[in-house]
C-alpha cells in the first residue's frame, strides 16, 4: 500500500491518478481518523491500494503525523511525498485560482511556507520525495510508477487497434493517425480479385509484386518505431491506427494486417484488428472466423 502526502499544488492528484491507472484502488482526501480502518479494509481485499493524506485531511498536523507514523510501522506501507519550489506552487495556484488550504483569506506565499514547515516531519519519514517543479504531469506520473514497480514488472499500458476503412463511408472518428492507401495499385480493377479481400492469398500476392507497397509498409514501420516509445512516455492508454482506401476491402485491409502483425512481432503488445467495412474485429491471438460480426 502506498501513502501519498505532500504540498498543496505539488501534484499529488497526478500521482494518485497514475497509480489508479496501474490498478491501485485509490482514495483521495481521506479523513486522518479513518486511516487505520481503511488500511484494514484494503488488506482484507488483498488489492494494491493508495491513499492521499495532506492538509485537507485534518488541520491538526500532529494528528496527521501520528497516523502516518503508526501505519509506517508495517512493511506493507510506503510513503511518497510530493513537493515543489515555492515559486512554482505560487504560479500554479495563481493559474488555476484555487484557494490554498492554509490561506483561506491570507497571503499565499506565507501559506505555502506554513504548510511546508508543518509537513516537514512527514517528509522526513518518506521513502521517496518527488520534486515536481520541473516535471511535466506525464513525467511525474512515470516517476510515481517507477516508485513501486520493479523493472521486471514494467508492462505496456497502451491498447492498440489497427483498422481498415473506406473513405466513401467517412473517416473513423476514433483514429489517432490515418494512413491513406489509395495511391497503391488497386486489386478492385482485376475481375478475379474484386470479390476478395486483403486477407486472401490472391490479393496478397497481387499487392506484394509492387515495390511501392513494401516501401509504404516500411515507411509506416519507421514512423511507428519513432512514435511508439514517445507515446508511451506521454502515458497514452489507447491508440488507433487507421488504414484507408476507396472500398475498404483490399489495400487498407492488407496493410492493416501487415502492420498489426509487425507490431505484435516487436513484443510491444497484441493489437486488436478491425476491418470496418468487412464487419470483422479480432485479436491477433484469436481466430478470425470466430470474430466475424
Amino acid at each position: 500500500m502506498i501513502l501519498i502526502s505532500g504540498l498543496s499544488g505539488a501534484g499529488k492528484s497526478t500521482v494518485l491518478h497514475a497509480l489508479e491507472d496501474s490498478g491501485f484502488f485509490c482514495t483521495d482526501n481521506l479523513p486522518v481518523e479513518m486511516l487505520r480502518e481503511w488500511s484494514v479494509l484494503m488488506q482484507l481485499r488483498k488489492q494494491p491500494a493508495a491513499v492521499c493524506l495532506d492538509a485537507r485531511s485534518g488541520m491538526n498536523t500532529q494528528l496527521l503525523h501520528d497516523a502516518v507514523a503508526a501505519v509506517l510501522v508495517s512493511d506493507d506501507w510506503q510513503l511518497l511525498f510530493v513537493e515543489a519550489e515555492d515559486a512554482v506552487l505560487q504560479r500554479r495556484f495563481s493559474t488555476v485560482r484555487r484557494r490554498h488550504p492554509f490561506a483561506p483569506g491570507g497571503d499565499l506565499m506565507q501559506a505555502i511556507q506554513l504548510e511546508r514547515e508543518s509537513l516537514t516531519p512527514i517528509r522526513d519519514m518518506a521513502h521517496l520525495v518527488l520534486d515536481s517543479s520541473h516535471l511535466t504531469p506525464y513525467e511525474l506520473a512515470e516517476k510515481a510508477d517507477l516508485f513501486w514497480r520493479r523493472p521486471e514488472m514494467q508492462v505496456n499500458r497502451m491498447s492498440c487497434t489497427v483498422m481498415s476503412f473506406s473513405y466513401k463511408n467517412g473517416l473513423p472518428p476514433q483514429a489517432d493517425v490515418v494512413f491513406d492507401m489509395r495511391f497503391l495499385p488497386n486489386p478492385h480493377y482485376q475481375p478475379e480479385l474484386r470479390s476478395k479481400t486483403g486477407c486472401d492469398e490472391d490479393v496478397i500476392t497481387f499487392l506484394q509484386q509492387y515495390h511501392e507497397v513494401s516501401e509504404a509498409e516500411l515507411r509506416i514501420r519507421n514512423w511507428l518505431e519513432l512514435a511508439w516509445p514517445l507515446m508511451q512516455k506521454e502515458r497514452k492508454h489507447y491508440f488507433t491506427i487507421a488504414m484507408g482506401c476507396s472500398g475498404g476491402r483490399h489495400r487498407s485491409v492488407y496493410m492493416a494486417e501487415r502492420v498489426a502483425s509487425w507490431i505484435g512481432q516487436q513484443g510491444w503488445l497484441t493489437p486488436t484488428i478491425q476491418h470496418r467495412e468487412l464487419g470483422i474485429v479480432y485479436s491477433r491471438e484469436s481466430d478470425i472466423h470466430g470474430a466475424r460480426q
